[in-house]
């Protein structure tokens, strides 16, 4: 099982240029590990950054992919089947978990419970509303590359306390309508066909200042 830590930033008024420089001395992680290689051999190359601070987990992801699909325009439409950036976190060890699913429009889903289906709940088009998304799609010679921030509010998760705490937690990268479908994921899954709603397979993640 994976594990990082979250480092706690400090931004006094949140822009693209405070964020930039946050990030600066925050390390780079992959998205991939391609699980069902066998039958989606096609991988696309993403990284990502994870922070923190009083009121907000922020996350940039940086995609580089053959093809970028943007259909849902709505919340809670089928993100997953367009270019989409997934967050899953849990804090109760597993036993119930929030996912965050946003595509290259900033688009997003979010829905919180436990992994069973029928017992999970999707939050609000006005809850989802309240993560501002940044995205930014660069093509060049031929090559797409498309980067996105998300600034979540801890008010979403109620009086959650993260500093010091560990959590469980994957990152995701899919797009089940693009021409070359593709499923990869920070944290390994074991499992015969593509399913992200697996915690048993979430990695660690400790918020530290």
């Amino acid at each position: 099982m994976k594990s990082l830590q979250v480092h706690k930033i400090q931004i006094p008024t949140i822009d693209s240029t405070t964020i930039e420089s946050a990030f600066e001395g925050i390390s780079w992680q992959s998205i991939d590990q391609a699980s069902w290689a066998g039958q989606y051999p096609y991988t696309p190359e993403v990284k990502f950054k994870i922070a923190y601070d009083d009121q907000h987990i922020f996350l940039q992801y940086d995609v580089q992919e053959e093809y970028v699909k943007a259909s849902a325009i709505r919340a809670n439409e089928n993100v997953w089947e367009d270019s989409c950036v997934e967050f899953f976190l849990s804090f109760d060890n597993k036993q119930t978990y929030y996912n965050f699913e946003f595509n290259v429009l900033g688009t997003g889903l979010i829905g919180y419970g436990p992994a069973i289906k029928s017992e999970r709940n999707r939050l609000s088009a006005e809850e989802i509303d309240t993560v501002d998304v940044w995205v930014n799609l660069i093509k060049n010679k031929g090559v797409k590359r498309w980067s996105s921030v998300l600034i979540i509010p801890r008010t979403l998760f109620g009086d959650v306390a993260l500093e010091g705490e560990t959590f469980h937690a994957n990152f995701y990268k899919c797009g089940d309508g693009l021409p070359q479908p593709h499923f990869i994921s920070w944290n390994r899954i074991d499992y015969p066909k593509p399913n992200f709603h697996l915690p048993e397979f979430f990695g660690e993640i400790q918020f530290v200042k």
